[in-house]
């Protein structure tokens, strides 16, 4: 597989990736982890290296990549006012071999509505649109009553469209639906709108 084929894979993953070296280098990030860089909210880059928001946060991103450097996976939970971001660092190479050790590091989707399966999941299972907006709206986190609220519609209506949802999904509760759809492959949109920022790791210079 081509360079290029590879990155447009990464591209197509519904989650932020980054390759970093031991020293928090920007060796590639993917489109959705160009995008987080861009927000400036809980990571940046600065000369081409990835660093925090804030100096702790970048003290605990560093901890993380020397651990991981290590052979070490870590996990870090970082919370900038109300954005909340989860950061795998997965080391790619063991220290005893002699390979220049790299890290993955993976950022957390932050919406399963926003997953583009969770759409072809309603198309697979011939939901009306009505049914797709409470499906969306349970993935968000709303309740029957929210749902209604939101939509002007009566609590019975959405308690109907969310039987039919289970009926259709064969999910025995509302849990096992949002289950199913939290397991379903991560596909990014081909139009979601994203603040471009060049795959060249030459670029991530923001001060």
């Amino acid at each position: 597989m081509s360079q290029a084929h590879l990155l447009r894979v990464f591209d197509e993953v519904d989650y932020g990736m980054l390759l970093l070296d031991p020293q928090g280098r920007i060796l590639h990030a993917n489109h959705l982890a160009r995008h987080e860089l861009a927000q400036r909210r809980v990571l940046r880059a600065c000369s081409g290296n990835l660093m925090g928001s804030s100096a702790e946060h970048s003290e605990r991103i560093q901890q993380a990549l020397d651990a991981a450097s290590r052979g070490q996976r870590r996990l870090l939970l970082m919370r900038e006012g109300e954005r909340d971001l989860s950061m795998a660092f997965t080391p790619l190479s063991h220290p005893l071999e002699d390979d220049t050790p790299t890290v993955l590091v993976l950022l957390s989707r932050q919406s399963a509505s926003d997953n583009l399966a969770v759409r072809m999941f309603a198309r697979a299972l011939s939901l009306s649109p009505t049914e797709e907006v409470v499906m969306l709206a349970l993935c968000r986190g709303l309740d029957v009553q929210e749902i209604a609220a939101e939509n002007g519609v009566a609590i019975s209506t959405v308690r109907s469209q969310v039987k039919t949802l289970r009926e259709k999904a064969g999910a025995s509760s509302v849990r096992r639906l949002l289950q199913r759809v939290n397991s379903l492959p991560p596909v990014v949109p081909a139009l979601r709108i994203i603040t471009p920022v060049a795959h060249n790791p030459v670029a991530y210079s923001h001060p």
